[in-house]
C-alpha cells in the first residue's frame, strides 16, 4: 500500500519513531507503522518534509544529487518486510531501460524519498504485523512541527558531524 510520512516523534524514551501511514487514511483514523530510527535520520527525513534550508547538503542530499548526475530516477521506495523486530526496504531505480533494486534502511529510503517525490510503499504484511491504530490529533501534530521549527532555529552545522 502506498503511504506518506505521518510524522516523526519521540517514543516515552526519547528515540525517534518515523510514522508512515496510507495516503487514503487521514490523521487519528485507520492505521499507521511507526519504525523506530536515528536521530540523524530524523533529521534528514524532516528537514526534507518541511523543505527546511540547510547550509550544507546533507548524505541524502548528497545521493539525490548523484542520482541525478548520472542520469537515474528513484521511481519508488518500499518497506518490504519485518523480521524479528528489524524492518527492510528497497529502493528502486531506473536509468534508460535499466531498472535496479537496491537493499536500504527504511529511514534512507524514506529521508531519500522525501526528497525527489518517488511514492513510499510498505508491504500488507509489513502493516499487518506491525501497524498500530493511528490516535494522532491535529494538536499533536501541530505541537510536533512547532517542535521541529525550534530545533531548526537552534541546530548547527556542528551538529552534523560525526
Amino acid at each position: 500500500m502506498q503511504v506518506r510520512v505521518a510524522g516523526v516523534a519521540l517514543d516515552a524514551s526519547g528515540q525517534h519513531v518515523l510514522l508512515l501511514k496510507p495516503i487514503d487514511q487521514l490523521p487519528g483514523d485507520g492505521m499507521v507503522l511507526p519504525i523506530w530510527i536515528g536521530q540523524l535520520e530524523a533529521t534528514s527525513i524532516l528537514v526534507a518534509v518541511e523543505q527546511a534550508p540547510v547550509p550544507r547538503p546533507l548524505a541524502h542530499d548528497l545521493l539525490r544529487s548523484t542520482i541525478d548526475t548520472l542520469g537515474a530516477e528513484l521511481t519508488r521506495v518500499e518497506v518490504t518486510r519485518i523480521d524479528d523486530g528489524t524492518f527492510y526496504a528497497e529502493i528502486t531505480l531506473t536509468a534508460g531501460e535499466r531498472t535496479v533494486t537496491v537493499d536500504a534502511r527504511p529511514s534512507d529510503a524514506v529521508a531519500l524519498a522525501s526528497r525527489t517525490g518517488a511514492g513510499i510503499w510498505v508491504a500488507e504484511a509489513v502493516m499487518d504485523e506491525a501497524g498500530v491504530p493511528d490516535v494522532l490529533t491535529e494538536s499533536d501534530a501541530s505541537e510536533r512541527l512547532d517542535e521541529f521549527k525550534k530545533f531548526l532555529d537552534d541546530v548547527e552545522p556542528e551538529d552534523f558531524e560525526a
